[in-house]
């Protein structure tokens, strides 16, 4: 009977594909849904601007939350910054209302933009609206404009600091709690070059296909990477530790006659559009009575048509690493989110 018996059936292999490096904004491109813009500030604003981030970073804390009953800390310093005006409307209490939370832990107002910040915004913007306008748009997507007609304002600046070869931040996909679905990222960075990794999340139904790839991409100093809709839902992101990384040398010095020190700090600044229809008093309350976190279902995503986003709850980050069991499918129209592109009459 052994000899009769058909042997058991065998799935087929699927190739590993090795990681894949991203040399040119054309590669960047054509594998990924962002793009990369090489010196996208005058180099004497980029330079100011890195030195004024770097006498902030020292203010900066590392972030702790509680993982696997355990706290833990970021291993890069990071700070939160926001401009004075949300950039839709002209009220003047965004500051004073906006209730930023992170981890499920309230935190002081950020801070609002330095002067350098928003010299570099009036690049950033211009270049950001530029590339959304040849891009196909989302449906759940942004569909206003802001009080100088901008389709994306950058009203808000998460801000790192990665000093030397170890610092670094593992995969992960930024939360879109306040940026709502499909998202638009604007990357800014400055000083000695690192490697900025792409994997894809791959769908469960193509599990049995394919792998997931991952890109590397070096990001010097002055480059912009825009990680345009879609790169939430579909990737995560990272910034490894690397054996070795050139010094950065800036090609202005602080003042005039002053030498030019030579650092091995990259600043990384994220402009990002909180959107009005997201903001801290519309976002849903778990049982524990803390905001929730949007969380967007990457396994299970429908290119973009009926793709689904849930409220979860994420105090156990600060909580001793206890929270509750809350769970919600986000519905747009009961919560009165809009207006979204593909329902500008929202």
């Amino acid at each position: 009977m052994s000899i009769l018996k058909p042997p058991p059936p065998t799935s087929p292999q699927i190739a590993r594909l090795p990681p894949l490096t991203l040399s040119t904004s054309a590669l960047v491109a054509q594998h990924t849904p962002c793009t990369l813009h090489t010196s996208i500030l005058p180099p004497d604003l980029a330079c100011r601007l890195f030195y004024a981030m770097i006498d902030e970073s020292h203010r900066w804390e590392r972030n702790k939350w509680w993982l696997f009953d355990r706290v833990v800390e970021s291993p890069h310093r990071t700070s939160f910054y926001a401009r004075r005006l949300d950039g839709v409307d002209k009220d003047t209490s965004w500051q004073e209302a906006a209730q930023f939370w992170y981890n499920g832990k309230k935190t002081e107002p950020p801070k609002t933009f330095l002067p350098e910040m928003e010299e570099a915004c009036r690049y950033i913007e211009g270049v950001v609206n530029e590339e959304m306008c040849k891009r196909k748009r989302f449906p759940l997507e942004w569909g206003g404009s802001g009080t100088e007609g901008q389709t994306w304002r950058a009203n808000v600046a998460a801000s790192n600091c990665y000093e030397g070869t170890k610092e670094s931040v593992g995969f992960h996909s930024d939360q879109l709690t306040y940026l709502g679905p499909y998202p638009t990222i604007a990357s800014l960075s400055l000083g000695t070059t690192r490697i900025f990794r792409l994997r894809e999340v791959v769908p469960t139904a193509e599990t049995k296909q394919r792998h997931a790839r991952t890109y590397n991409v070096p990001l010097t100093h002055n480059s912009l990477m825009i990680m345009h809709a879609s790169t939430q839902e579909r990737f995560k992101h990272s910034i490894p530790p690397q054996p070795t990384i050139d010094m950065f040398r800036p090609p202005f010095p602080r003042t005039y006659g002053v030498a030019v020190e030579p650092s091995n700090c990259r600043i990384n600044i994220t402009f990002r559009f909180y959107r009005p229809d997201f903001r801290p008093g519309k976002i849903p309350r778990c049982k524990c009575g803390v905001p929730t976190i949007l969380r967007p279902d990457m396994k299970n995503r429908q290119d973009g048509t009926e793709d689904k986003y849930w409220w979860t709850c994420y105090a156990g980050a600060q909580n001793d690493g206890k929270g509750c069991n809350f769970w919600k499918v986000m519905d747009v129209e009961a919560e009165g989110r809009g207006p979204f592109v593909g329902c500008l009459d929202c």
